[in-house]
């Protein structure tokens, strides 16, 4: 196995602020730039411990692709897709020629927002990685949004052009205004992207974008309600992949990466496209991410780090009981990663049972880019969210914040070398707070330093004067026999305020009766402190998730409130 050396240097004692070095922008439009907050709202950026430094003129889609093809390793594995493998030097030969068509036939400049539609596939990411190299701002989303949701993201990003999987084009078409180009790839439509890149020649000069130009805008998954346009650099790019991949992950080239969460998700875009490019890995792109397909990507790719949700583990250790192969049934995994949700207790010890690995639990936001709690399997504690990445610091603090002693629950502040940058959102004064970004969960940080997650801070549970954490009670739920999934949320309650009721899906067959509902509260009284119990028991099909696979709880709320369903039909 070639070696590839990295050119991440090794940090410091010294806290480096990385405020913008005040370079001048190699955008032509500059609709991100005039769209950015005041440089005083921005997060205090910092690398805690140094260590990262980055020139001024800096295109990180040249850093990820261009780099190891110049260093003679353009015949290994980059992207694995269902049509093959695709090694570096593919990559860049196919990313150039996409550069051509945006430059050449859409006439894009540098700052153009280019809007990406599709599932996980190399075309995806080589079109991904184009658009950066041009200089464009690369728009991602989800491939399930519908053309309202679709219309709205290209309205507020104001997108110029939009690069779509034919197979998704549909609700593109009917959002997107008449006037917007939309090239289409995968399919068969004559003048596809394939059939126009076959007309280019090799080559394409990188922009020269500064390092504190925007590379992406990436849109918040909406558990919250109206989704926010978060601006990221391409030095933030970077960062992430610097930081929690090389001192947590360990991750080196021989890696095979696997996972589930689209690159429009910020743990997508991490774990299956910056951290595995980053170190000159190989990545297995799932363009359908049914457990059986995922079960099946590891095992014939042997993946050896694994990205994805607890719905999906939950799943996965399912899959692999009924097969009869727990224990040991997937040896080339080394390292399993979970975020989008609170990972439960229970899911992390049926899956350690069902296949001897370890599920590190992380927390990240769209705001910050990528994880900045995490778990490490040198210092691991079950149960724990776990501690600051490296390159950032943390802290519990409450209201008036003042940070909280430990033990106690408050809000989760973080700071370090990324950070919330909204475009024209007048939110940006709720996330970042005298240099700090709130992230809207609810922490408490223990004696040793290690972070654990209760719930987002809308969500906790004040009943009669109790402070409960619908996560506590939730894990418990999901160690019975009889219980799917389950989302625990405070509903009203003239007596103690808000009472804890629990929104259950039951596992197949099994039959909903108030006797069910019953057992479910008896079983949480036994297990925890009885004040914790839901005092209401509501069973649905399903639980009402984003494309990203967080639980919408506040769309449980709005239930509570208007006495209809998760939807509001």
């Amino acid at each position: 196995m070639d070696r590839i050396e990295t050119l991440c240097p090794p940090c410091s004692d010294a806290s480096d602020s990385i405020a913008d070095p005040g370079g001048i922008t190699g955008h032509v439009d500059r609709f991100t730039v005039d769209r950015l907050p005041e440089p005083a709202q921005w997060p205090d950026l910092r690398c805690v411990g140094g260590g990262l430094t980055y020139p001024a003129r800096l295109n990180v889609a040249s850093e990820l692709i261009d780099r190891w093809v110049g260093q003679g390793h353009g015949d290994r594995d980059c992207l694995i897709g269902a049509g093959g493998i695709w090694s570096y030097a593919r990559v860049a030969a196919t990313v150039d020629r996409i550069a051509r068509v945006l430059t050449e036939d859409c006439g894009l400049v540098p700052g153009n927002r280019v809007l990406l539609r599709g599932p996980n596939t190399p075309m995806l990411v080589a079109c991904w990685l184009a658009v950066v190299k041009a200089g464009g701002v690369a728009v991602a989303t989800m491939p399930l949004l519908r053309a309202a949701e679709l219309a709205q993201i290209i309205d507020r990003a104001q997108v110029d052009v939009a690069l779509c999987d034919e197979r998704f084009a549909n609700d593109l078409l009917a959002g997107a205004p008449a006037e917007l180009p939309v090239l289409t790839f995968n399919g068969t439509a004559p003048d596809r992207l394939e059939a126009r890149i076959a007309r280019k020649p090799d080559g394409f000069t990188a922009a020269d974008t500064a390092a504190t130009d925007v590379a992406v805008i990436a849109f918040t998954s909406g558990t919250t309600g109206r989704p926010k346009a978060t601006a990221h650099f391409h030095r933030d790019l970077l960062s992430v992949a610097d930081l929690s991949p090389r001192a947590i992950l360990r991750t080196r080239p021989d890696d095979v990466f696997c996972g589930t969460p689209s690159i429009a998700f910020a743990y997508g875009l991490g774990g299956l496209l910056l951290f595995p490019l980053r170190v000159g890995a190989s990545v297995v792109l799932l363009e359908r991410t049914t457990p059986e397909c995922l079960l099946d990507g590891i095992r014939r790719h042997r993946a050896t780090l694994l990205f994805t949700v607890p719905t999906a583990y939950r799943a996965l250790t399912a899959l692999i009981e009924e097969q009869g192969s727990t224990g040991d049934a997937l040896p080339s995994l080394r390292l399993c990663v979970s975020a989008g949700e609170p990972l439960p207790a229970s899911t992390f010890e049926a899956w350690k049972a069902a296949t001897g690995c370890i599920i590190l639990d992380s927390l990240g936001t769209t705001e910050l880019l990528n994880a900045v709690i995490h778990a490490d399997p040198a210092d691991l504690r079950p149960g724990a969210t776990g501690k600051p990445v490296p390159g950032y610091e943390a802290m519990v603090v409450d209201d008036q914040f003042n940070p909280v002693p430990p033990g106690q629950v408050g809000r989760l502040a973080v700071r370090g070398p990324t950070g919330c940058r909204y475009l024209d959102d007048p939110r940006q004064a709720n996330y970042v707070q005298r240099g700090w970004n709130l992230t809207g969960d609810a922490f408490h940080v223990d004696g040793d330093g290690f972070f654990w997650y209760h719930a987002r801070t809308d969500d906790l549970i004040v009943s009669g004067g109790y402070k409960i954490s619908g996560l506590e009670v939730e894990d418990v739920l999901l160690h019975h026999d009889l219980v799917e999934e389950c989302a625990v949320i405070a509903s009203p309650d003239p007596l103690r305020g808000t009472v804890p009721k629990a929104f259950v899906v039951v596992r197949d067959g099994v039959a909903l009766t108030n006797d069910l509902a019953r057992d479910l509260q008896d079983y949480v009284k036994t297990r925890i402190a009885p004040y914790k119990y839901p005092r209401a028991v509501e069973f649905l099909e399903q639980l009402p998730r984003t494309e990203t696979g967080k639980v919408q709880r506040y769309k449980l709320r709005e239930m509570e409130r208007r006495g209809g369903d998760a939807d509001g039909e």
